[in-house]
């Protein structure tokens, strides 16, 4: 397989060229046909790529071309596929692809059509490029490429200026990120001499650094993760994010983009592991935005605003994996949120096209009947979400919250808390959506129907994967051997060896699972006795709620205090330079000189009289003036 491995990127890229050129020409369903073929193509290569490394255990790279050469540092346009990138490939294609076949059922009565399903393309090329490239520039290639594509993708719909911005705040706190992951691919080419992981992660094993380097390259790294994982306080553009059409909330959010800073520290664990301040770092940003992710999503009621926080909270576990040094845990999360947020987001697409575009869970209810494969599916993907056994979110969950028991007692504590609010606000949501009476409006109610079987069939085969996803990471207190460690073990090798993690007997792990699960369960019935039972429906907006729940639905003021503390300051520090600095300052130095020359020029032009006797005068005063210098002088 390895001759087809370049076809991989190179076809999504087709599709986007083919679908962007022929937008106003190729009908819908040869641009639809035509944007999913290629996404599944590159899945079947990936497919027997997987294959091929599962059965040789070996690592293949592939050079295109010499990219460039600058003194002792050469670059080579190459593709690395291990056993962590081709699991990525597959989650990148295989959910990639679903999602292509619910956009054409989703998008069809869109005028842009074609220009989405180019964008959509595009957005695969590059986060392929991002997850197969051997070094540190070409993944930076592909990380700029897919904020480049979520800019356009959440602003799709641009004429509404709500939208519009919300895209450009996506792409201007990306930025932030961004910055700090250049400055340490720097630092890593000045230390190392080379971008290669090959190269790098080879020299970090065995040479005698010091930990500063490791520390300050790991930071610039993770804050580049930060940006583009939505943590915090860079969190705040993954829920406005919600803009976009549910295709892209589920691309963006399950598969692909906010995934790309786990995986980028999953590639460069050892770097990591030989930094534990970092790794401390990591561990209390992940957990913090996990809890604040999770309370914010306690009281929302826009239904893709709760999954949206669920998955900035998610993140917050896959990093708290990472800073616990639960490599393949975090990875693990990274799979199966694949699968369960996936169907999430594309189920909540499927409430949203029934309801007329309707997103506010107060004005749903009822709905079980009337879209039952809708209904399952997100009820499957909820049971997975909120690490009920035996759905695939319970075995990543469980082997994250182990390893934070192993690291630290009390973290382990809030992660299941954040587990338990978890169970709620899923199945507050579930709750408010499918049962009890509709809450919406007549005509809403008449045109209540289930989603076409372009939009349902990716639902289904999502649901299925979230029952049996987590069944590669069965743990050996379960009787199973942990198939997905053994096959990341060559990816991680280096840090396991280092990293010095204490037994826990398989008697704590089941105690842990049984606290974690009951947790979840006393949750469950909580958010049923309130929703179900009770039949509460939060308030309306304008009328009065509790302070914290008043806190938590105004999402802790967050954005409002960035607009306090830094737009108003900065905006405040650009008026100040317009109207001081460059009107009074630069401009009053510029224009001043030439007024200078005007006034002065004024005053000259009065010796210029035109009569010969008084230049003559002037002439005999000048050579006078001249001898007298000259004498004195003397």
């Amino acid at each position: 397989m390895d001759k087809y491995i370049w076809l991989i990127p190179i076809l999504p890229l087709a599709g986007f060229i083919i679908n962007g050129i022929g937008r106003n020409t190729l009908s819908k369903a040869v641009i639809g046909f035509i944007g999913s073929a290629v996404i599944l193509i590159s899945f079947g290569i990936s497919v027997g790529l997987f294959l091929q490394i599962n059965d040789t255990h070996k690592a293949i790279n592939v050079s295109l071309f010499n990219w460039f050469h600058a003194g002792a540092i050469k670059i080579s346009f190459s593709f690395l596929i291990d056993q962590l990138s081709t699991i990525m490939l597959l989650i990148i294609t295989g959910v990639g692809f679903l999602i292509h076949l619910y956009s054409a059922g989703y998008m069809k009565e869109d005028a842009g059509f074609g220009k989405f399903f180019s964008y959509l393309n595009l957005f695969i090329f590059f986060m392929l490029l991002l997850v197969m490239g051997s070094n540190y520039l070409i993944m930076f290639i592909g990380w700029e490429g897919v904020g480049l594509c979520s800019y356009l993708l959440i602003g799709f719909w641009y004429t509404n200026p709500d939208y519009a911005d919300a895209a450009k705040k996506a792409f201007i706190m990306n930025r932030i990120g961004d910055l700090g992951f250049i400055i340490a691919i720097l630092l890593i080419i000045i230390i190392f001499g080379s971008a290669e992981f090959a190269d790098v992660f080879k020299l970090a094993a065995t040479k005698d650094y010091s930990a500063a380097p490791y520390t300050l390259i790991t930071i610039l790294l993770f804050v580049g993760a930060i940006g583009k994982s939505a943590q915090l306080p860079l969190f705040t553009w993954l829920p406005d994010a919600m803009a976009g059409p549910t295709p892209v909330s589920a691309l963006i959010h399950a598969a692909t983009m906010v995934t790309a800073g786990v995986y980028m520290i999953a590639r460069s664990n050892i770097l990591f592991t030989l930094a534990p301040v970092t790794m401390h770092i990591v561990a209390v940003v992940g957990l913090t935005t996990a809890v604040i992710a999770a309370l914010i999503a306690l009281t929302q009621t826009d239904i893709k605003k709760v999954l949206a926080y669920s998955t900035v909270s998610q993140l917050g576990y896959m990093f708290l994996g990472l800073g616990v040094g639960a490599y393949t845990g975090a990875f693990f999360h990274v799979l199966t949120h694949a699968f369960f947020k996936a169907l999430l987001f594309l189920g909540a697409g499927s409430v949203i096209h029934a309801v007329s575009g309707e997103q506010d869970m107060r004005n749903m209810g009822g709905l079980k009947g009337k879209l039952k494969i809708t209904f399952i599916t997100m009820f499957i993907g909820t049971l997975a979400i909120s690490g009920i056994p035996p759905f695939a979110g319970f075995f990543s969950k469980d082997e994250i919250l182990a390893h934070t028991f192993m690291h630290s007692t009390p973290m382990y504590v809030i992660g299941v808390v954040t587990a338990m609010f978890t169970a709620f606000y899923m199945f507050r949501m579930m709750y408010l959506t499918f049962f009890g009476k509709f809450r919406g409006t007549h005509e809403q109610e008449h045109h209540l129907h289930e989603s076409p079987s372009s939009m349902t069939i990716p639902l289904v085969i999502l649901a299925i994967l979230s029952i049996i996803g987590g069944f590669i990471g069965i743990p050996e207190s379960l009787g199973g051997h942990h198939w997905l460690e053994q096959f990341l073990a060559p990816v991680f090798k280096n840090s396991t060896a280092l990293l010095v993690v204490p037994e826990l007997s398989n008697s704590m792990e089941l105690t842990l699972m049984c606290i974690s699960v009951g947790g979840a369960l006393l949750a469950i019935l909580y958010a049923y006795i309130k929703y179900i039972k009770n039949a509460h429906v939060p308030v309306s907006d304008g009328e009065e709620r509790p302070a914290l729940v008043d806190i938590s639905y105004h999402k802790f003021y967050i954005d409002e205090l960035y607009d306090t503390i830094i737009r108003k300051p900065l905006d405040a520090l650009s008026v100040f330079f317009y109207k001081v600095v460059d009107r009074l300052g630069i401009d009053g130095f510029v224009n001043g000189l030439g007024k200078g020359s005007i006034e002065a020029s004024k005053s000259l032009r009065l010796l210029q009289t035109g009569n010969v006797g008084f230049y003559i005068f002037m002439m005999v005063v000048g050579i006078i003036s001249i001898l007298m210098y000259i004498l004195i002088k003397a």
